[in-house]
């Protein structure tokens, strides 16, 4: 925790507003998530899976780590996202011990349209949030 210098009260005001935005843009898409029979959290795996770099492996523990979750806590979700056909489990190739998670051409379907609602509602939102918080980093 950093000591010594305070903030200002503008840069108070400035971090509720960043809050505020974040807030609201990620209820928008929460709601949109539930709209489609998902939990937001499982929105949020299909994203991290299709979201993950080129030659990068999305095991249960990388998913649990970009998800900030423990690693049960990832699993139960595979299970409950397999069970709606959203996602496959696939052995690895060359360590049979791993298995690998991949999205089900349903889940990509899903996916591709909370990704565009997403985007779609950053376009009216994200000039608010890119506004502020350009203002809270140049603060002093």
């Amino acid at each position: 925790m950093a000591a010594g210098k305070d903030l200002t009260v503008k840069q108070y005001q400035l971090l509720a507003e960043l809050r505020f935005q974040i807030r609201r843009f990620l209820a928008y898409r929460d709601q949109a998530a539930r709209d489609h029979g998902l939990e937001p959290q499982q929105y949020q795996a299909l994203l991290s899976i299709k979201g993950s770099p080129p030659g990068v492996e999305v095991t249960i523990g990388r998913l649990a780590q970009r998800m900030l979750v423990r690693h049960h806590s990832a699993v139960e979700m595979i299970d409950r996202l397999a069970t709606h056909g959203l996602v496959a489990r696939i052995r690895h190739q060359k360590d049979r011990r791993k298995m690998l998670v991949r999205l089900t051409a349903k889940g990509e379907r899903v996916l591709r349209e909370l990704a565009l609602f997403s985007r779609e509602e950053l376009k009216s939102s994200g000039p608010a949030l890119a506004t502020v918080l350009k203002k809270l980093l140049s603060a002093d």
